[in-house]
């Protein structure tokens, strides 16, 4: 427990919040670029690294992904909320018998949803968390809670190999890849890039689907095991109540916004335009945020039943995007800065001066994981670290997918560090950071050796 506890008397005393850490993070990279690089032609340096953050921040390719990421993580939120989730959440508790098996019935379900969403996954494992919690106290069973708060939350470990993967999934989109490098590489190393690279090569790909299936049995093994050999812990909790549409008598045109037959025709209309234009990308397994944001729209619409039911949710998960509406604006400066200065192709040249085609993933597996401390957001992340990951993968010949999926790793993977994504599910369980951290640390020490043995096998 002291190693916890120092832990997070480091993050509380040492790391400000993460918009203070990306301002801090952007003038780090404008006095970098100041004195690294070299100054343009006729130009002065210091207007010119100011320009280039400037328009990195309304660069509009990548604001349109800010808002396709800020959909993903509502509408992952919104899903939990409706009441067919509610359902599937309670019916999991009335399993609970003891600390191991409802561990277990947390962490399992956390990963396999997390994989298909990690805003679902995250608001999901949380609320399960704490459910298991309230029926366990209402049971009179003895249970670990800050080890099944911990089981909620492990699917952040997992999240960024999956489906909703920031940087999978992007890459899948036509003309991204091009427009992320262009004006970064030189134009031989650009025209050496794909079009796009599909989710059948990342996400889907065997390499990937084993290491999650390691993953999966492994940590559901532990949190099991774990449950046998750590004590119970003392449960007060009152009832966590999902928020549904009121029952007042409805006057007129609000009849329309609680009709559960206007809102089922819209959801199949908005699924069935779903498998009109995405069916021959869904058959190759090529999915993009469009594809994905699209699909949950229409399923949100038809779980909750009503416009009513589905605004309020969105009322409700709207305050989980704060962090992505303001700070990927700052990550996009950052990128224009290191982009437009040279600065990316310098750093490149380092880890291949390092690497060679064995070790340039794991040393991208292991960058990434320190960089999501101070950069919790793996969009954020694939913005300010993608450019330099597939250079240095082109000039070493390493596969891109497989730089793409070390990346992903090592940002899903300290999370079980950094407590910034915990506080959603700490606020609905009522943990604090230091009671889930033990277990936490130990499901990041297991799971980077799986991941690590992973790009080295494949």
């Amino acid at each position: 427990m002291g190693l916890t506890t120092f832990i997070e008397n480091v993050f509380r005393r040492y790391l400000p919040s993460p918009f203070t850490i990306a301002i801090l993070l952007t003038v780090l990279t404008l006095v970098l670029a100041l004195f690294l690089t070299e100054p343009s032609q006729n130009e002065n340096q210091l207007t010119a690294i100011l320009s280039y953050w400037e328009s990195g921040i309304w660069n509009n390719g990548l604001l349109v992904f800010a808002y396709q990421m800020m959909l993903i993580l509502v509408l992952g939120h919104v899903l939990v909320l409706s009441k067919p989730m509610e359902r599937l959440i309670m019916h999991i508790t009335k399993y609970v018998s003891n600390t191991s098996n409802a561990a277990l019935l947390v962490a399992l379900p956390t990963m396999l949803v997390s994989f298909f969403n990690w805003g679902l996954g995250l608001i999901f494992g949380a609320i399960l968390a704490r459910k298991v919690g309230e029926h366990a106290h209402a049971e009179g069973i003895p249970i670990n809670y800050p080890l099944i708060g911990a089981s909620g939350y492990v699917g952040l470990m997992v999240w960024h190999g999956g489906i909703s993967g920031s940087a999978p999934i992007k890459v899948a989109e036509p003309g991204h890849l091009h427009d992320l490098m262009q004006g970064v590489s030189a134009a031989s190393l650009v025209g050496q890039l794909p079009d796009s690279i599909s989710t059948g090569l990342t996400v889907f790909s065997i390499s990937n689907l084993v290491i999650f299936l390691v993953i999966v049995t492994v940590i559901s093994l532990l949190v099991f095991f774990l449950g046998k050999k750590t004590a119970a812990t003392p449960i007060d909790l009152g009832v966590y109540r999902f928020k549904h549409e009121s029952k007042d008598e409805l006057v007129g045109a609000e009849k329309l916004d609680h009709s559960k037959i206007f809102s089922t025709i819209f959801g199949l209309l908005v699924l069935g335009v779903f498998l009109l234009q995405y069916l021959p990308a869904l058959q190759t397994l090529n999915i993009t945020p469009n594809m994905l944001n699209f699909f949950m729209l229409g399923l949100a619409l038809l779980l909750h039943g009503s416009f009513k039911s589905f605004l309020n949710a969105v009322e409700e998960a709207i305050g989980d995007v704060a962090g992505i509406l303001i700070q990927f604006p700052l990550y996009f400066g950052i990128m224009g800065i290191m982009a437009q200065s040279g600065m990316i192709n310098q750093i490149s040249d380092f880890f291949v001066s390092v690497s060679n085609e064995t070790t340039l993933p794991i040393f991208t597996f292991l960058s990434a994981g320190l960089v999501n401390i101070f950069v919790p957001s793996g969009g954020g992340q694939w913005a300010v670290q993608g450019p330099l990951v597939l250079e240095s993968a082109l000039q070493l010949g390493v596969p891109l997918p497989k730089a793409i999926m070390a990346l992903a790793y090592g940002d899903q993977l300290t999370n079980m560090l950094q407590p910034f994504w915990a506080l959603p599910l700490l606020g609905i369980t009522k943990l604090k950071a230091k009671e889930i951290l033990p277990y936490t640390l130990i499901f990041m020490l297991v799971g980077g050796a799986i991941y690590v043995a992973g790009l080295l096998i494949f």
